[in-house]
């Protein structure tokens, strides 16, 4: 009996000690980080001309002051900022960082169907599509943070490189689903979500005529098929809700409720020929409306700023295929495009076009920077450069009431380099992500081809 007593006179006190601990932890976890001040930087905002020897200062996650004269909290973490040049994280307007790819087919033989089981009918692959009622190629309901993985390598290269958001989609087939502007740091998806469902992508590849659609206007046609579905689905639901005795009630379509859960529809469109249909469609679905790709965009200036359409704008430039035959001979106009692409994001700052840039498949920012630097090469300002990776894609996308510049009350996303951002040998030395301060990785800096 004594030892009894021993044995739980020593346990209550393991006991209290470790609810001492606990309780140290906890309250250590609930006391906030320390404010962080860059001081003495040449700050771009993402407006307007640059704030010379500024400060900016981040608490809990945002944005607190910006401004030469801004006052640096007692405790603050203190960057010296003096030969730095601080921006607003990037933001790639379109892409799939984050995203898990297709499954490729595996090479070989296909291998043969698993027998049935005894008393079971035979399960057959899925018959091709007829019509637009087998909703081909859409997976409409689909939403990119949910199909995000934080561990993809991509994001810290992201990072590294100075890109603190990307709006991701997932982008197989027509109706590939809705995106999400994600931050590139943080250990969950949840964590990441800047903004959700921004927008429905679109994709007009078809996949020959075996199954429908197969050509360019059947996906037109079924593009348009499915808003008018969408339409009446929506009207029968509300006449359902606001009075539903005596009536059929609606059935439940994801696909449709998909559609509508976006607030806009991105179009392909990359020729002239292709913008210019592309915005006759989209004053056809009546539905706002962005168009990405926007190579040609210097041929449709006119129609685009009649239209009002926004640009997603493909930083993967027209290039030649050096595995083309060599004895075939480019046409004039394909020259002409491959050298004057670049030039159409002078084209539409000047039109006052709203555009924004995107990676195209880009994965290393150093690449991505470089194809902004063509741009600038080809008359587009370095102040309309860093609005283009910045502000207008936020804005186009419909965050830049929490990101896209550095104001007080934004997220604290911002990119410090030792000179501008677009020159060659910049190099990033510190990214923040909601507050948080990362180094970039040093094969990411992009300070030389090939690192």
């Amino acid at each position: 009996m004594p030892l009894m007593l021993k044995n739980n006179h020593h346990s209550g006190i393991a006991a209290a000690a470790a609810l001492l601990i606990l309780s140290a932890e906890a309250a250590a976890a609930a006391e906030p980080p320390p404010p962080i001040a860059i001081k003495d930087a040449r700050v771009h905002t993402g407006e307007g001309a640059p704030l010379e020897r500024a400060t900016v200062v981040m608490r809990n996650g945002l944005i607190e002051a910006v401004g030469p004269g801004a006052a640096i909290p007692a405790g603050a973490w203190v960057v010296e900022g003096a030969g730095l040049w601080v921006y607003p994280g990037l933001i790639d307007a379109l892409s799939t960082w984050g995203i898990p790819p297709e499954p490729a087919p595996a090479p070989g033989p296909v291998p043969a169907p698993a027998p049935t089981p005894v008393g079971q009918p035979p399960v057959s692959a899925p018959p091709p599509a007829q019509g637009p009622e087998d909703r081909p190629q859409t997976t409409s309901w689909l939403h990119a943070a949910d199909l995000v993985r934080p561990s993809d390598a991509r994001i810290a290269a992201a990072r590294s490189g100075g890109f603190t958001t990307a709006v991701v989609f997932p982008t197989a087939g027509i109706f590939a689903g809705q995106g999400a502007a994600l931050n590139m740091a943080g250990e969950r998806a949840g964590e990441m979500l800047v903004a959700g469902r921004t927008a429905t992508y679109v994709s007009l590849a078809t996949r020959g005529f075996t199954s429908f659609p197969g050509s360019l206007m059947g996906a037109i046609a079924y593009v348009r098929q499915v808003y008018i579905d969408a339409d009446f689905y929506q009207a029968e639901k509300k006449a359902y809700e606001a009075n539903p005795r005596g009536r059929r009630r609606p059935d439940y379509d994801r696909a449709l409720e998909g559609v509508l859960a976006a607030p806009r529809v991105l179009l392909p469109a990359s020729r002239k020929t292709e913008i210019e249909r592309m915005i006759r469609f989209a004053a056809e679905l009546k539905r706002p409306a962005a168009l990405y790709g926007g190579h040609e965009a210097y041929g449709a200036i006119e129609a685009l700023r009649a239209a009002g359409l926004p640009v997603l704008l493909n930083l993967k430039w027209p290039e030649w295929n050096k595995d083309a035959d060599p004895e075939v001979r480019d046409s004039l106009r394909t020259l002409e495009f491959r050298e004057r692409a670049p030039g159409s994001a002078q084209a539409l700052a000047r039109a006052g076009v709203r555009f924004a840039f995107y990676s195209g498949g880009i994965d290393k920012p150093a690449e991505i920077r470089k194809a902004v630097k063509k741009a600038i090469d080809a008359g587009l300002s370095t102040a309309d450069a860093i609005r283009a990776l910045t502000l207008s894609a936020a804005e186009i996308h419909g965050f830049a009431d929490r990101a896209g510049s550095i104001e007080p009350g934004k997220i604290a996303n911002l990119v410090a380099a030792d000179g501008d951002l677009f020159q060659e040998k910049t190099k990033i030395r510190y990214v923040f992500v909601d507050g948080v301060k990362y180094e970039p990785l040093e094969e990411a800096s992009g300070a030389k081809e090939g690192q």
